[in-house]
């Protein structure tokens, strides 16, 4: 194998390796020590110490407290979201403007849905949530939209996770699984007075490129849910459909871009 081609597989699997750390030091809010990464990515130890180090030194890690993700990272995803929310704007807008409803903007933090934007709807009697309020996988649209985007797994885990600290009545684990399948199948996601008796809610998420998960919901006071419902889900799903082909043309750029360099 020539020595230049040899040298850029290398470089690809480094990158690879380091990708699979951050990705377990964002499950693993609370730090860890270099053998744990070692045995959960299954990495010789001094493999592992060379690449947190040089991480390190970019910001991407902190290693005061055993090994966490770094400001660097935080700082990155902070532009990323703010890069969807804008492209995102006009077609929350256009929801808003054909409803007349609110129309939020989440994100998956962790085990809980972030709001970070909203269009506040035209009708007299709306649903409005704070920017920054956290919610709940399980009860909410956006939540088990988001849970629709993971693999079974992840997503039961999860699941299990949020009722074992619940301690309202609710649905079963097993009735959310079968409803998330439902949504993985082209539905959409649906709240009926399970977060907020009074307030309904649909969505649909999408996964951007950055990994990050985003979820768009509409939500909708009871008094006007079944009427309204039909058209809402009408126009989330065109909506979904114009993301998704958003998404897909710049996966393509972004392929083309990498195929050139």
């Amino acid at each position: 194998m020539p020595s230049q081609v040899r040298a850029k597989t290398q470089n690809v699997q480094v990158i690879s390796r380091a990708s699979e750390i951050l990705r377990l030091l964002a499950q693993e809010t609370g730090g860890l020590s270099l053998g744990q990464i070692a045995t959960r990515v299954g990495l010789p130890r001094s493999t592992v110490q060379r690449i947190v180090s040089a991480l390190a030194v970019e910001g991407f890690v902190s290693t005061e407290q055993g090994v966490k993700l770094g400001s660097e990272i935080q700082r990155l995803a902070q532009a990323s979201t703010v890069d969807v929310k804008d492209r995102l704007r006009p077609t929350m807008r256009r929801i808003s403007e054909s409803t007349g409803e609110t129309v939020d903007l989440a994100i998956l933090d962790g085990d809980k849905m972030l709001f970070i934007d909203q269009i506040v709807g035209s009708q007299r009697l709306r649903a409005v949530s704070s920017i920054g309020a956290r919610f709940p996988l399980t009860t909410t649209a956006n939540g088990k939209a988001a849970l629709a985007c993971m693999d079974h797994a992840d997503a039961e885990g999860l699941i299990r996770g949020e009722c074992r600290a619940r301690t309202a009545n609710s649905k079963s684990v097993e009735k959310l699984l079968e409803e998330i399948e439902r949504i993985r199948t082209g539905g959409l996601a649906c709240d009926e007075n399970e977060h907020t008796d009074g307030i309904c809610a649909l969505g649909f998420a999408f996964r951007e490129q950055s990994g990050d998960i985003y979820a768009v919901s509409t939500p909708v006071p009871g008094t006007r849910y079944e009427r309204v419902k039909r058209m809402l889900s009408q126009t989330l799903l065109e909506c979904r459909e114009l993301i998704g082909r958003w998404n897909c043309s710049n996966r393509s750029s972004r392929s083309r871009k990498l195929s050139r360099d």
